[in-house]
């Protein structure tokens, strides 16, 4: 679709592209076990759960699954490491928002996607949607997805990994809710390849679509006229060879 015609294959080649677009089915029962089962290793850094499998008595046996950011970081296949920041310059993501033609108020406590233009408010609806640990208030972005945008787009080191295993402790320690269903059946699957899986028990999930697309182009709540002016698409979306300065300098 024609507004959106830059941000897709930046998306697509982006370094989350696997956590963005993998259509990876969920299982409700796997994933509400590993949630009310789960604990966490301060020591180890490890978050150990349970998957349930039958034995060889065809009896239901809990089996320990356990997952550190290493393994977050290959299964989503991130391209991050350990030496990576979690936390970038504030006057570096607030001066590339503002970039990006950004009209809304940055020092309010969350970033309203209607105020950019339909290109980058769909890359931030995409972005949100795909990576938020909350369960609503998509319309809004935090901190964290103002770094991961910028940090994307001015193809410089973020460690998502870790910001991702940091809400799945905070969620450990918390409410334990469902966070994260489609991440979190990828690391069981990858950890026990012959979990079972009954398809009544399929979890469905919405996935970005063309049907998506069209809703955003027409429902942004702003006409044309009214929608925040850009010069054009910056940095890695208008160049997928782009490389950052070897510097935190917002560069003109």
């Amino acid at each position: 679709m024609e507004p959106f015609k830059e941000i897709i294959p930046f998306l697509k080649e982006s370094r989350i592209a696997k956590a963005l677009t993998e259509k990876h089915k969920c299982y409700e029962s796997h994933v509400r076990l590993f949630w009310s089962s789960v604990r966490y290793d301060e020591q180890e850094k490890t978050i150990y759960s349970a998957v349930r499998m039958k034995d060889e008595n065809d009896k239901d046996i809990d089996v320990e699954v356990k997952f550190t950011v290493a393994d977050v970081r290959r299964v989503l296949d991130l391209k991050d490491s350990d030496d990576d920041p979690i936390i970038i310059p504030e006057r570096l993501s607030k001066g590339f928002w503002f970039k990006m033609g950004y009209d809304g108020t940055v020092n309010d406590k969350g970033y309203i996607k209607s105020r950019f233009c339909r290109p980058y408010m769909f890359m931030v609806h995409y972005v949100v949607h795909a990576l938020s640990h909350r369960k609503g208030a998509y319309d809004e972005t935090s901190d964290y997805f103002m770094n991961i945008i910028t940090c994307l787009v001015l193809n410089r080191p973020y460690n998502i990994s870790q910001v991702l295993f940091n809400h799945m402790v905070d969620n450990v320690k918390g409410e334990k809710y469902i966070m994260y269903p489609r991440f979190i059946q990828m690391l069981l699957d990858d950890e026990v390849p012959n979990l079972p899986k009954d398809p009544s028990d399929e979890l469905k999930l919405i996935h970005i679509s063309s049907e998506t697309l069209n809703r955003l182009n027409k429902d942004k709540g702003l006409t044309v006229d009214q929608e925040p002016r850009v010069k054009g698409m910056i940095r890695k979306i208008k160049n997928l060879n782009y490389v950052a300065p070897e510097n935190d300098q917002m560069e003109t």
